[in-house]
């Protein structure tokens, strides 16, 4: 599951809210970079407790296996108008160690019609219980664990009937979705698919729904002829029925968890591609049939670099992808037939600014981590999203080197570290208040750090090793932490409890502070460890020093396992810079002071991305207009890593335009020629700060750039100026669908547009998605501040729909602001109240009190 599904539009957030799901963050390219530079968190007095401490619920343990579900057969039929699902289920089970007389399973929200235990084709009525959620059936006699018996139900889902639930990474739990059902919505296709992480199969298939139940299946689906089917595993045949419908059959052969099944339904255009001997398919809407590849296209060489380094061939009969509309998250690792977000459809101009290399690893290294080997329970999920979220450093660092490696590591880092200011949780988390709490930047961010460290510990050939090993010997199993420590200990030797006890088991990470000095031919090193010990542990940490000296350096290694050390190492002579863990893969923060002179070194000696990018925001901090800062930005912007340069081009952009005349021209060939968008527009950008007008030809040129990034800087740079015709020009772009143009746009309207935008406005608000809706509404709060006529009832309508239903937290409150605009009006005072009353989310309780 890939959680992180918002659209990077290089705009400033403005709501105090906003925090952690940033994308795929991941996976679309960003204009800016920045790196972790927090303070230490406040320690906590005798009477106080720190808003990010642990918090402690019940003890949340695995599923009891009752019993073993051995097979699930399935024969389903869609009533579209209704939104339901007509099913037929055969269960076959056996206990899995006591003898059983009752079965228990999860249903939720059905119609249950019958239940009936089967021997061949004889139907046995047998007597049930239900209540919504758990159907519980009276079996015909008490079965000892060699006995299997298969039990079928008569079913119809309600899905949409059912309460509404889910998380940030998971915004519902119904199961099963119907996307323009009557096909009544202009521009949207009808699909059926369906989502069952963490516990939601059981909205449209009864079952045991638990992550350590493992299943064969077959899944018959029963459509219009138009449509196009997929499921896991194998398709067997399709059949034409006398009605006129066709019945597509899909055979899974290989035992998985009942949350990894799918289906998706729809009218796709299906292209083929091929890994080794198995079938790579990409399921698209038709017209994005000629761009599948182009987003895709690298499944292949990532299916052979993991089968290679992990010694374990990709273990499924094909691998599918398939893009749906509206999906509730970012992307899920169903088992060989992955689920994605609609962004993953993309035209040929958007493939210049985006790669989704990262969301598309994520996925596929689940089907080893999470689909092959399962977490036994939703407390141990780390073992499926830690992996997942590192298979994306390992494919960048592969594929693209070590810079979008270190960047993609940065910005875990900084999510992580986001999320510390109001949470810190062990990452194996027993005592969560609801399963849904562990899809947070702990699973996902700070775990794939963590896994980095382990990998640096035991280094590379002892990585590889112990991950085969702990997929070999737990290959179609349910695992726990314990597991993972065992296989690292059985290949490396190496007792490795204190690395999983302090990294897995307990909250929080180190915050160190470091001071170093000079005299007599030693290096003093002084390291502290600032975080609250009262709920964090005193790390134990094999870190190493580099050291400078005379141009040339040295590393040392050494151990910090005490709240307070000195180390001491011999140096010929006073150190031109001192870094601790250079190699930046510590989990944590290090405040260390540097000088000016230090900083410039760093720069040009320390070659790490996230030493170049430090030098660049401190330096801009001590003093941005002084000559060497000014040279050294000057030559960042010759960096052959994209995000140094753009880095280097916003901390110029805060410069005084009589400051900037020396480096005016190297922007502007940026803005021209840089091969990277992100770049180019970010030099338009700084550009329209030092005084736009005399860039205009500049701006005009860059509104017709083939990047969509560029093209609304362009937008932006050319309205800054302040031109007559600024309206005119860019009102070319009013139907453009690109969302970076769209929020470039709505900024502009926002303030200068009048009734004449009004229609543009409520049609993006009603086609938007995500953050790109997110950005949009806090535009067009601003467009209602200042055009009261548009205050209209639809007005209100629409934004108190988002406000109350949208399953994004922080686009609820984006609406619930918009409204704020108009809250002297009685009936929005009436409809704000009501928000307030039926909202649960305590980030957006806490801004609207």
């Amino acid at each position: 599951m890939n959680h992180r599904f918002l659209s990077v539009v290089g705009l400033v957030a403005t709501l105090s809210f906003m925090t952690g799901c940033s994308a795929n963050k991941a996976a679309a390219d960003k204009n800016t970079a920045s790196v972790a530079l927090s303070k230490p968190s406040e320690q906590a007095s005798a009477d106080t407790v720190p808003v990010w401490a642990p918090k402690k619920h019940g003890f949340n343990p695995s599923h009891t296996l009752e019993h073993d579900l051995i097979h699930t057969k399935l024969r389903v039929s869609f009533d579209w108008e209704k939104q339901y699902l007509n099913g037929l289920a055969e269960l076959t089970l056996k206990p899995y160690f006591y003898p059983q007389n009752t079965l228990t399973l999860d249903a939720k929200g059905m119609d249950i019609h019958s239940v009936s235990l089967m021997k061949g084709y004889d139907a046995t009525p047998l007597q049930f219980k239900y209540d919504g959620q758990k159907l519980i059936i009276d079996l015909d006699k008490t079965y000892t664990r060699s006995e299997e018996y298969t039990v079928e139900i008569d079913y119809t889902a309600k899905p949409n009937e059912l309460a509404a639930g889910g998380s940030d990474a998971i915004t519902q739990d119904k199961g099963l979705y119907f996307i323009n059902p009557l096909g009544q919505e202009a521009g949207k296709p009808q699909q059926i698919w369906t989502q069952g992480e963490t516990q939601a199969n059981s909205a449209w298939f009864p079952t045991i729904d638990a992550p350590n139940e493992r299943m064969t299946q077959d899944i018959y689906i029963t459509v219009d002829p138009k449509f196009t089917t997929l499921s896991n595993g194998v398709f067997m045949y399709s059949r034409r029925n006398a009605d006129g419908t066709k019945t597509d059959y899909w055979k899974q052969e290989l035992p998985h968890a009942p949350y990894l099944t799918m289906l998706a339904i729809g009218d796709f255009a299906v292209v083929k591609d091929k890994w080794r001997d198995k079938e790579v398919s990409y399921y698209v809407e038709p017209a994005y049939k000629s761009t599948a590849k182009k987003v895709f296209g690298n499944t292949p060489d990532m299916m052979e670099f993991f089968s290679k380094k992990l010694g374990v061939v990709y273990p499924w009969p094909k691998y599918a992808q398939v893009v749906v509309r509206d999906f509730v998250s970012g992307a899920m690792e169903n088992t060989s037939a992955s689920t994605f977000m609609e962004d993953l459809q993309m035209n040929e101009r958007e493939l210049l600014d985006k790669n989704w290399d990262g969301i598309i690893a994520h996925e596929l290294f689940h089907q080893w981590f999470g689909d092959y080997v399962t977490t036994e329970s939703w407390a141990n999920l780390p073992l499926n999203e830690s992996f997942a979220n590192y298979a994306e450093y390992l494919w960048a660092e592969h594929k693209y080197g070590e810079d979008e490696a270190a960047y993609l590591q940065l910005d875990e880092l900084n999510q992580y570290l986001e999320e510390a200011e109001t949470k810190r949780e062990p990452l194996i988390r027993y005592y969560y208040g609801d399963k849904e709490d562990m899809f947070d930047s702990h699973s996902y961010a700070k775990g794939g750090r963590v896994l980095h460290m382990l990998r640096n510990l035991v280094g590379d050939e002892a990585w590889w090793a112990s991950l085969n090993r702990y997929l070999t010997q737990n290959k179609f199993s349910a695992v726990e932490v314990a597991e993972l420590r065992m296989a690292f200990e059985d290949v490396t030797g190496m007792d490795l409890m204190w690395f999983f006890d302090q990294w897995f088991m307990k909250p929080g990470h180190p915050e160190l502070k470091v001071e170093h000095s000079y005299q007599n031919g030693q290096l003093s090193l002084h390291v502290m460890q600032q975080q609250d010990t009262a709920y964090m542990p005193v790390y134990l940490l094999p870190l190493e020093v580099a050291v400078w000296v005379n141009g040339k350096k040295t590393l040392h290694p050494i151990v910090v396992d005490k709240a307070d050390q000195t180390f001491t190492i011999p140096a010929a002579a006073q150190p031109q810079l001192v870094i601790l863990d250079p190699a930046h893969q510590l989990l944590g923060t290090i405040a260390q002071e540097k000088s000016k002179q230090e900083l410039v070194y760093e720069f040009y000696n320390a070659k790490h991305l996230a030493a170049k990018l430090e030098a660049i925001e401190k330096l801009k901090e001590i003093n941005l207009a002084d000559k060497e800062v000014i040279k050294l930005l000057t030559d960042a912007l010759q960096d052959k890593y994209w995000v140094v340069r753009s880095a280097a081009i916003n901390a110029l952009s805060g410069l005084e335009a009589e400051n900037a005349a020396g480096i005016v021209g190297e922007v502007q060939r940026l803005a021209r020629q840089d091969k990277k968008g992100a770049v180019r527009a970010d030099a338009i950008l700084a550009l329209a700060n030092w005084g736009g007008s005399k860039y205009k030809d500049l701006f005009e040129q860059a509104m017709q750039d083939s990047s969509y990034q560029v093209a609304a800087a362009g937008i932006l740079g050319y309205a800054g100026t302040g031109a007559p015709d600024t309206m005119t020009k860019i009102a070319r772009f009013d139907n453009e669908k690109s969302a970076d143009v769209v929020i470039a746009l709505s900024t502009l309207y926002a303030l200068q547009g009048g009734a004449e935008k009004y229609d543009w406005f409520m049609k993006q608000a009603k086609s938007a998605k995500g953050g790109a809706l997110y950005y949009l509404l806090q535009s067009f709060g601003a467009y209602l501040a200042t055009n009261p006529d548009a205050n209209t009832p639809e007005v209100i309508a629409m934004l108190k729909d988002i406000a109350q239903n949208h399953n994004i937290y922080y686009v609820r409150g984006a609406a619930y602001q918009a409204l704020m605009v108009m809250s002297e009006k009685p009936e929005v005072k009436q409809i704000l109240r009501e928000i307030k009353e039926n909202e649960s989310d305590t980030r957006l309780l806490e801004m609207y009190n």
